[in-house]
């Protein structure tokens, strides 16, 4: 009988034989240890604004260096990048980048900060805990987009030098997660509550609202849209994370898997927000759809536009140093805004 090895990065627990490969496709079983396949090979680099994280409230405005590298270990239906997220590393066009050259690259081209996105870090988080350290060795902050399904260990290395991070806490109910994502949502809350809690990584959170559908009443049927889902989702977070941390609801789109229901209706974001705003949470923000109302950021003292978006780009930024010497107050009135500018 051949010997096997538990991958302790995420609650899957992949038991693997030599050669074998788990569930994220990306992190294997060789000479008797796992390793990571992806390790410095990146399946793109880009220049983007921060607000395509999206991160509202992390220096908005300025340019961050996005890479990815291939797999994930959520089996989202909906998922946005499944040509990264499910395939293996030499069946995509990679090119190798070592953590210098990241922090090089992100100097060269005025980049404040690099994201390590497209595909969730966490199957690649050595490379990224890496990556992250060359850069602080360069004054460039480092940002994670993920799903947050991994386990202390992994999520302590993987957090260590971040300085942002984007999770997505795609629903509350765990039936919709497990239906949906694969996934037990427990494990994402717990990397929230530990994100607030225990670091001083800047934290904010994307729920993309999946439209339900009429049908034979299969758990499959119903999305995350319902007025008891998100109350409780709003409730989640506002009673764990407060009141100040940024939220993001965005729309869904056909794909991958789920292509039997339509783009999630404007009037769903919309009643989302309103949730939101009436749960007591101060920021508040619409995604995937145009809707610069929704995407600007309001003063929650006095109620107006402190930064007004259009899409990415930053049409007004009224932020000012006030009377008691703080930098990120509100021009008009002279109250804070949360976040880091």
């Amino acid at each position: 009988m051949t010997d096997k090895v538990v991958c302790s990065v995420c609650p899957r627990a992949c038991s693997l034989s030599e050669g074998q490969r788990g569930f994220c496709h990306v992190r294997a079983c060789r000479n008797g240890e796992i390793v990571s396949t992806t390790y410095g090979r990146n399946t793109g680099l880009a220049i983007d604004p921060i607000e395509k994280k999206p991160l509202y409230h992390f220096y908005p405005g300025s340019k961050v260096l996005s890479l990815g590298t291939a797999g994930c270990n959520l089996g989202c239906l909906f998922c946005q990048n499944s040509q990264l997220s499910t395939s293996q590393e030499n069946e995509l066009r990679s090119v190798a980048v070592s953590p210098l050259l990241i922090a090089q690259t992100a100097v060269a081209h005025d980049c404040i900060s690099v994201a390590y996105t497209y595909n969730d870090p966490v199957v690649w988080y050595e490379y990224a805990a890496d990556a992250a350290k060359a850069c602080r060795e360069l004054d460039v902050k480092n940002v994670a987009v993920t799903g947050g399904y991994v386990l202390p260990e992994a999520r302590k290395i993987l957090f260590e030098n971040m300085d942002a991070a984007n999770v997505d806490l795609k629903g509350i109910r765990p039936g919709f997660y497990q239906a949906f994502c694969h996934a037990d949502v427990s494990v994402v809350l717990d990397t929230l509550k530990y994100l607030k809690n225990e670091t001083n990584v800047w934290l904010e959170v994307t729920n993309l609202i999946i439209p339900s559908i009429s049908g034979n009443g299969a758990a499959t049927d119903k999305g995350n849209d319902s007025e008891s889902d998100l109350q409780a989702w709003c409730d989640w977070v506002l009673e764990n994370l407060g009141d100040a941390v940024p939220v993001h609801f965005s729309a869904f789109y056909p794909k991958h898997k789920i292509i039997d229901r339509p783009p999630t209706p404007l009037e769903t974001l919309l009643h989302a927000w309103n949730i939101a705003q009436n749960a007591g949470l101060k920021y508040v923000y619409l995604g995937n759809v145009r809707a610069p109302q929704f995407e600007a950021t309001y003063c929650p003292n006095c109620g107006k536009p402190v930064i007004v978006r259009d899409g990415y780009r930053i049409d007004a930024l009224k932020l000012s140093v006030n009377p008691q010497g703080i930098k990120n107050a509100c021009s008009f009135c002279g109250a804070e805004i949360d976040g880091r500018f």
